[in-house]
């Protein structure tokens, strides 16, 4: 069941941002479903979901391991990251 929901949420992710430092999205290298599926659970990993509160709060589908974190409020979380971390942003 876990994995039918992860890999559902995998579907539907319609944007993923991976950067290894914070840098702004229109720099961001971008990575496709099956490549974050490969990265799932390693402690290299840090998976950020950004949707707001509203859109995260009605949503059945999470990436288990993801974190959320409110867009609105990027400048005041980004400068805690860890930078030798691979670093996921997503929004569905």
């Amino acid at each position: 069941m876990k994995k039918a929901v992860l890999l559902a949420v995998l579907g539907i992710v319609a944007m993923v941002i991976a950067c290894s430092s914070v840098q702004s999205a229109r720099e961001a290298p971008r990575i496709s479903k099956e490549e974050l599926k490969a990265k799932l659970g390693s402690p290299d990993l840090v998976l950020i979901d950004v949707r707001t509160r509203k859109d995260w709060d009605m949503s059945s589908g999470k990436i288990i391991g993801s974190i959320r974190m409110d867009p609105d409020a990027f400048d005041d979380w980004a400068g805690t990251l860890a930078k030798e971390k691979e670093i996921v942003l997503y929004c569905a």
